[in-house]
C-alpha cells in the first residue's frame, strides 16, 4: 500500500468516507482515523498499529452537538464539561448509542467521545460524513506521534493517507473522565487538569483501575504505553544522573542536571513545554540509539500530573 501524504483536509476526508483509515493533527497528537459507520475501516486500524482489540477507541466530532450522534444521553456533570472544554483536549466517556460499532468500544456500552480544538481536525472532521474513531498514530505501544513525519516513521505502507498538518501543540494525549456513571471518574490526565476539572463538576474521582483481567473504560488503562526503545530512568529535580561507562545516555526535564557524559539533553522551560517536547525527544533518542534516557520528575500539579504518568508508564515499559 502507497500512503498519500496531503495538505488537504478534505482529500484526506474522501478516504475516511470511502472506508480507508487516515493519520490527521489535532492538538494533543496526530489521531489515526475511521469512520464508524465503517466498522471493517475500524478494524484495519487495528491491525496497522498492532493494537490490542480490547483496547477502545476515542470517537472524534466536529462540533459539541454533535456529541448525541454517538452518545445516548449527555447527563448534567458531562454536560458541563462540555460546555466549559469543548472543542479542546478533553475527552468524556458516555453512554454509547446504536450508531456505535462494538470494534470501536472493545465490547463496552460506552463510548470516549471529544471534539478537538485543531483548526486542521476541525475541517477534516467537517468533511467526514460520520464521526471518525481514532486513537494515536503510533505503534501500539510507542511514543505517540506528535507530527506528521512521526506518522509516517511508524505507519508508512500501512496507512492510506496521513492528513499533514503543524506539530501538535500540547503533546500529550487528551484528558479523559467518565461520565458515564453518578459521579465523574478521571481516567487519563492531560492538559485539562484536576483542578480546572474540578472547578467545574466539584466532586471527581480518581480512577486505580489498571486492569488486567478486563476490558479498560477507556485507552491508556491497561498495556504499557509511551516506551521509546531506551530504558527510561525517573529522577527528582537537580537529582546527580550518573551515567554508566560507554552507555549513551539522554536527559529531559526542567533543571540542568548535575552529569557528565551525555549524548543528548534538553531542558524545557515550563511544564508546558516539557509536555509538547517529550514524545518526540523519546522519537529523537531511538533514532540516535540512546540506551538510557533520564527524565526528571516534574511538580505533580496542572499539566504535571500528565506528564508524570507519562513517565511512569514509560518507565515501567520496560
Amino acid at each position: 500500500m502507497q500512503t498519500m501524504v496531503t495538505d488537504s483536509p478534505e482529500k484526506a476526508a474522501r478516504f475516511i468516507n470511502d472506508g480507508g483509515i487516515v493519520a490527521f493533527p489535532t492538538e494533543t497528537v496526530y489521531g489515526l482515523g475511521a469512520a464508524i459507520c465503517h466498522p471493517e475501516a475500524v478494524l484495519r486500524i487495528f491491525l496497522a498499529k498492532g493494537r490490542p482489540p480490547d483496547n477502545p477507541l476515542i470517537v472524534h466530532v466536529a462540533r459539541p452537538e454533535d456529541v448525541l450522534k454517538v452518545a445516548d444521553h449527555i447527563g448534567s456533570d458531562a454536560e458541563k464539561l462540555i460546555r466549559r472544554f469543548f472543542p479542546g483536549p478533553l475527552t468524556i466517556v458516555l453512554k454509547k448509542n446504536s450508531n456505535v460499532p462494538d470494534s470501536v468500544t472493545a465490547g463496552l456500552d460506552t463510548v470516549g467521545v471529544r471534539c478537538p480544538s485543531n483548526p486542521d481536525a476541525h475541517s477534516f472532521l467537517q468533511h467526514c460524513r460520520c464521526p471518525v474513531a481514532a486513537p494515536s498514530a503510533n505503534l501500539s505501544g510507542k511514543p505517540s506521534s506528535t507530527s506528521w513525519r512521526a506518522v509516517l516513521e511508524d505507519l508508512d505502507g500501512k496507512i492510506d493517507c496521513i492528513f499533514r498538518g503543524e506539530p501538535s501543540a500540547i503533546g500529550l494525549e487528551s484528558t479523559i473522565v467518565d461520565c458515564s456513571g453518578p459521579t465523574p471518574r478521571l481516567l487519563r490526565t492531560g492538559a485539562v487538569s484536576m483542578e480546572e476539572l474540578r472547578s467545574v463538576v466539584g466532586a471527581l474521582e480518581t480512577s486505580d483501575c489498571l486492569l488486567t483481567d478486563e476490558t479498560p473504560r477507556s485507552p491508556g488503562l491497561k498495556y504499557p504505553h509511551y516506551a521509546p526503545a531506551a530504558r527510561v530512568v525517573l529522577c527528582g529535580s537537580r537529582e546527580p544522573v550518573t551515567t554508566p561507562p560507554g552507555v549513551r545516555a539522554a536527559y529531559i526535564g526542567l533543571s540542568v542536571p548535575e552529569a557528565g557524559g551525555l549524548s543528548l539533553s534538553r531542558i524545557c522551560r515550563t511544564p508546558d513545554e516539557y509536555a509538547r517536547m517529550l514524545f518526540d525527544f523519546f522519537r529523537l533518542c531511538d533514532s540516535r540509539r540512546i540506551a538510557v534516557i533520564y527524565c526528571e520528575l516534574p511538580p505533580e500539579e496542572g499539566i504535571g500530573r500528565a506528564i508524570r504518568d507519562r513517565l511512569d508508564r514509560a518507565a515501567s515499559g520496560h
